[in-house]
């Protein structure tokens, strides 16, 4: 089981949703500044959504802990913690370009780390169960075929 292109797509811009407003609230409750909140959160739209297709469409090179059922929850677990280090290196450097102050920066980065790890789980867990885009190869060897679950 692999997951379809459009998939991958449509998790991303279902994930960068929920941690868009995550990092604008974040954002705002460390600099008391909702104008650094919105450009913080706005700016991640650009880099983030290019990253996590990135990021998916490496994960589904990684068989570990996948089968035609999907993944395991720790296989969930592992991605979450992967994804959180590439998100958590980009929210430092877009928090200090747009802040100017390291300090605000680590702790917007910091207290993502809590919060989108939890975030990323419940959406990867959610995601499980949904079978659209889903890729299963034809269980013939000598046929190279893909069949997609509707």
């Amino acid at each position: 089981m692999v997951d379809s292109h459009p998939r991958s797509i449509i998790k991303g811009i279902t994930w960068r949703i929920t941690g868009t407003i995550d990092t604008i609230l974040v954002a705002f409750f460390v600099t008391s500044h909702i104008g650094n909140a919105f450009s913080i959160g706005l700016s991640e739209l650009l880099t983030k959504v290019v990253l996590y297709y990135l990021h998916e469409r490496l994960w589904q090179l990684i068989k570990w802990q996948r089968s035609d059922q999907g993944p395991s929850h720790v296989r969930s677990f592992v991605k979450g913690v992967t994804w959180r280090i590439c998100g958590t290196i980009d929210t430092i450097l877009l928090s200090y370009l747009i802040t100017g102050h390291v300090e605000n920066a680590f702790t917007i980065g910091g207290v993502e780390l809590i919060t989108k790890i939890t975030l990323y789980y419940f959406h990867e867990r959610i995601w499980a169960n949904i079978k659209w885009g889903r890729l299963y190869p034809e269980k013939n060897p000598a046929v190279d075929v893909v069949k997609e679950e509707v």
